[in-house]
């Protein structure tokens, strides 16, 4: 970059009017301050210093030491002012035309320099770079080809190939504020202002690049600490995902897929060049956001019970109480052939005609017993004729003598206790809702309390649980009771309140709207908050698309087997059609090809079949 003699600083060769150059270095030190983008950043050090100076080249240096991705478990730098390397981050050499890492997109081939050999320890202080941190100095070299401190032979190597010749240096290490050394500053051949011939860097230079130096390293250090901040962030909510994946097996992978989904579809709006997201469009920051809120919109499964997720018949809680049950009715049938035993003993009636009618009654139970063992599977619609069966076989009776109060905690003893005195031996139902079968909410966590607080349009059910057998047994659909679907549902409210108690900064702000939206229906009646369409944000939309996608797609859930593609779209069509899912989202998704670019990665081969998705797109 040329300069006139009236714009340089200090003294001879750069002149003796200092104002110019010090309010460019308080601009400079303003406009590090406020960039944002690293290789911006590293790469305005490198060049103002250039400017400054008005050398030819330089190179900037980043300390820390290469490690091993735990994730790709590839080998990559990690910037640390303890770290023993210095890797190339940019290198610009005006005269050859060399410009590479930084912004330019190209990366730098040459490994990264020791500062102490890896093998015995030994201080590196043949490298001026190098030697430059050791030393915690800069280093001004004259005439490269005149100086035997340090070696240049690499150098030499490189002018004999390229037709350069390397001269003047100066190294300058970035020191932050708390005098850590987290790279290093190095300059190539300064140029005389006036003939362009290289020169040496003027002693008198040295304090301003350094000053520079020292604002750069500071705010380098600041970009690297918020880059720290945010990879611990990022790793941290991706931990929560991959802890609600694991925490059953019928989540299999939906917190590590919905997000790549949904950035797959966000990518497709901003794609788009016609329709209603032809203007579409997210800055970086913005993007980010939706990220995270993708990666946490089922946060709050983590205060989901396991026994609810799990629950894959109408009996199960922590186990099937089928085999309770299974029990009962083999203690009635060891009761009735006890009784006709006795009958024959007792010579009361014909023996014959007493077997007959117990191989009838052990038949009746056996059938009685199947019919109930096959209603705990669920289904999709139980008749009334079922249910009516159902309650018919509760009239059943079993003789129970032992006590049903001891070996119980102290939690459990009360809920049985407040049944009244105990009489044995006690006359049962073989099928019974019982009054320690209605567990009462939380009295600390007033749920009508926080539908108030949290702006919650949901009906609360009267118990926190409700696992009467009987009443379970009649499910009309599924395996799940009111409660129990209340306590799933719950999990969008858990994620709302969650989020919105974290203080995320202000680019993150929209984090809990994003993720607390996703099972919010179009039409109004979704959950928890009963919003419609209208007042829903796109990013809100895009995840409820994505969450219903690869919640039907999926095919690693053990409650179901995987579904074909075509079924999935025309559930999705419908939901559409029912004002669900945003239709125009929808339309998007398939004419984007976002469907089948995820079905290729993540469906089999057996789910994917012919799809024409004419059939689905509006033609008004």
């Amino acid at each position: 970059m040329a300069r006139n003699k009236g714009s340089s600083t200090l003294s001879s060769p750069y002149g003796k009017d200092q104002t110019p150059l010090f309010e460019r270095l308080i601009k400079v030190g303003m406009a590090l301050s406020a960039e944002r983008d690293k290789n911006r950043l590293m790469e305005t050090i490198l060049l103002e210093s250039k400017a400054i100076t008005n050398a030819d080249g330089g190179t900037l240096y980043i300390r820390g030491n290469m490690i091993k991705d735990t994730v790709s478990g590839k080998q990559i730098f990690e910037a640390s002012p303890e770290g023993n390397q210095l890797k190339f981050e940019i290198m610009r050499t005006d005269s050859l035309k060399i410009a590479i890492g930084g912004t330019t997109g190209k990366d730098i081939s040459l490994p990264p320099l020791y500062i102490l050999s890896p093998d015995k320890g030994e201080k590196n202080l043949r490298n001026v770079a190098t030697a430059s941190v050791l030393k915690g100095t800069s280093i001004n070299i004259a005439d490269a080809y005149k100086n035997e401190e340090y070696d240049f032979s690499g150098t030499k190597i490189f002018d004999r190939d390229t037709g350069y010749r390397s001269k003047s240096f100066l190294a300058v290490p970035l020191k932050n504020n708390q005098g850590d050394i987290i790279g290093v500053l190095q300059l190539l051949n300064a140029r005389d202002f006036s003939t362009g011939k290289a020169t040496v860097f003027h002693e008198s230079i040295q304090p301003v690049i350094s000053a520079l130096a020292s604002q750069a390293a500071v705010a380098l250090d600041n970009q690297q600490l918020i880059a720290a901040q945010k990879n611990l962030l990022d790793s941290f909510i991706k931990l929560i995902a991959s802890a609600i994946d694991a925490k059953s097996p019928y989540t299999g992978s939906h917190c590590q897929r919905v997000p790549e989904l949904s950035m797959m579809l966000i990518d497709a709006l901003e794609n788009a060049e016609s329709g209603p997201f032809s203007n579409f469009a997210l800055t970086p920051d913005e993007r980010y956001e939706i990220e995270i809120a993708s990666l946490l919109h089922d946060c709050g499964k983590v205060t989901t019970p396991e026994h609810v997720i799990d629950k894959s018949t109408k009996l199960e809680t922590i186990y099937n109480r089928i085999h309770e049950i299974r029990t009962r009715f083999e203690v009635i049938k060891r009761d009735r052939v006890i009784d006709a035993l006795r009958n024959i003993i007792d010579q009361n009636s014909d023996p014959k005609e007493v077997l007959e009618n117990l191989k009838k009654q052990l038949h009746h139970l056996d059938d009685d017993f199947a019919f109930v063992a096959d209603c705990n599977l669920g289904g999709e619609d139980m008749e009334a004729s079922a249910v009516k069966r159902i309650k018919s076989i509760a009239k059943l009776k079993w003789a129970r003598t032992l006590s049903n109060r001891i070996g119980l905690s102290p939690n459990e003893s009360q809920l049985f206790e407040k049944g009244g005195k105990e009489v044995l031996p006690a006359e049962e139902s073989v099928l019974a809702d019982r009054h320690f079968h209605k567990v009462p909410h939380d009295e600390n966590k007033g749920e009508d309390i926080k539908k108030s607080l949290w702006r919650f349009n949901v009906k609360i059910p009267k118990y926190k649980y409700d696992f009467g057998e009987i009443y379970n047994l009649c499910i009309k659909r599924g395996t799940l009771t009111d409660e129990e679907r209340y306590k799933i549902n719950d999990h969008i409210a858990q994620t709302i309140m969650m989020l919105e108690t974290l203080p995320f900064p202000r680019k993150l702000a929209r984090v809990p709207e994003y993720a607390g939206g996703h099972h919010e229906k179009m039409n109004g009646t979704g959950y928890p908050r009963g919003l419609l369409g209208k007042n829903m944000s796109i990013p809100a939309r895009v995840l409820a698309v994505a969450d219903v996608f690869e919640a039907l797609t999926a095919n690693d859930r053990p409650y179901k087997k995987p579904k074909k593609l075509s079924d999935c779209l025309d559930i999705m069509y419908n939901m559409t059609n029912n004002e669900h899912l945003d239709t125009d989202l929808f339309e998007l998704f398939l004419t984007s090809g976002v469907y089948e670019r995820y079905s290729k990665k993540y469906l089999d081969a057996s789910q994917v079949d012919v799809i024409d998705i004419s059939k689905y797109i509006s033609t008004k």
